[in-house]
């Protein structure tokens, strides 16, 4: 069996040992229940600690909910949790792509270049883990870190969706591609239906930031450019729905 290569990004850029903050209910409740996830305390007001079963190993501390708000980004719902966490380890493409071979899995890939906007981020990963996808891909550079304002989009599939962060997007889709992936570009630009490339092939979907779309180098390295169906009346979906509707696609083609 081939082995794949392991995209490790630079010690420079990797986040271990920074603590960040989750809030909100089904934020912290993954990011508990994550038994990949290190958890150093958590803070809430008496009435939503007490719904929780914590382990004894995890500081508590209770609080009010002005004293939370002083925690958490401003005016952000906190729901009466806030939770401080260590980073998730790197996720490896080789391994990945190894693991989804081995496997012989057909879940898709979501790759997204240069998106940049949390909130998109934590909305494709929430779509990624409703449709089963087997993780996103994206830039090291050119992507957030995690934070509470992607945990609280991605509404618990930050800690179900492996994030994957390379170095270098074309290398990675080039062993995507190794993989026996079929590299589908979404693009406005083009006659080419994502529904007429589906054919039950394992499929990486790649897409492009809103403002300007795939840089050429990236299009370039996709099977086939793809538009979705949409009424001339719009222009455009905003990333997170595109997302969706593709993964419902695929995951239509494949049942």
């Amino acid at each position: 069996m081939r082995q794949f290569s392991r995209h490790r990004r630079p010690a420079s850029q990797n986040a271990r040992g920074q603590a960040i903050r989750f809030w909100g209910r089904h934020a912290v409740l993954a990011a508990l229940a994550n038994p990949e996830r290190t958890v150093k305390r958590i803070w809430g007001t008496r009435e939503a600690l007490g719904q929780l079963d914590l382990p004894p190993v995890i500081p508590i501390s209770y609080a009010e909910v002005t004293d939370l708000a002083r925690l958490v980004a401003r005016d952000a719902p906190h729901q009466g949790l806030v939770i401080e966490v260590d980073p998730l380890e790197d996720v490896f493409l080789g391994d990945l792509l190894q693991q989804e071979v081995d496997a012989d899995s057909k879940r898709p890939l979501i790759v997204l270049d240069q998106v940049t906007d949390p909130h998109n981020i934590g909305a494709v990963l929430r779509s990624a883990a409703a449709f089963d996808a087997a993780a996103i891909v994206t830039q090291d550079r050119h992507s957030p870190p995690e934070s509470g304002v992607i945990a609280r989009s991605a509404s618990g599939a930050l800690e179900i969706v492996p994030w994957v962060r390379v170095v270098n997007l074309s290398r990675a889709l080039e062993e995507i591609a190794e993989a026996q992936y079929w590299r589908i570009g979404l693009t406005g630009d083009t006659e080419t239906t994502l529904g007429s490339t589906l054919d039950g092939s394992r499929v990486a979907l790649v897409l492009g930031s809103e403002g300007d779309g795939m840089r050429h180098n990236v299009m370039e390295h996709c099977d086939v450019l793809a538009k979705l169906p949409i009424s001339p009346r719009m222009e455009s979906l905003n990333i997170s729905n595109a997302a969706a509707v593709a993964l419902y696609a695929v995951a239509t083609a494949q049942s």
